[in-house]
């Protein structure tokens, strides 16, 4: 009997494989989902009472490579926001309306998920 930790889709998984009687040949059991790690908090993040109305997330899964704009700074609609690398290609994060950043919720070098918060904005 072998045990394995396997991760699919971000979700992670103890397997156990027995060998099996008659053929000799692996058998795996159910998956039983195994404790997830805390997640890595960004260094940048602000606190939570700061921050704003209007979320910025992430179009993709990606590496945020360049963060552009900074807590307070006035902002117009389509300015970069920070700049995030998804295979191989740079996207800019745009501001989606004019306003004031409120909070820089993710830092140069951070790997992000779909939907997560880069930013918010006032």
């Amino acid at each position: 009997m072998k045990n394995y930790t396997i991760t699919v889709n971000g979700n992670v998984y103890e397997v156990t494989v027995e060998e099996g009687a008659s053929t000799g040949a692996p058998v795996a059991t159910a998956p039983k989902a195994a404790p997830k790690a805390a997640p890595k908090a960004a260094p940048k993040a602000a606190s939570a009472g700061a921050q704003g109305a209007v979320v910025v997330t992430a179009p993709m899964p990606g590496k945020i490579l360049a963060v552009k704009a900074s807590n307070g700074q006035a902002v117009k609609k389509g300015d970069i926001i920070m700049v995030l690398e998804a295979m191989k290609m740079e996207n800019d994060i745009v501001a989606p309306q004019d306003g004031t950043i409120a909070s820089i919720n993710a830092a140069v070098g951070d790997s992000v998920e779909p939907g997560a918060t880069l930013a918010t904005m006032n």
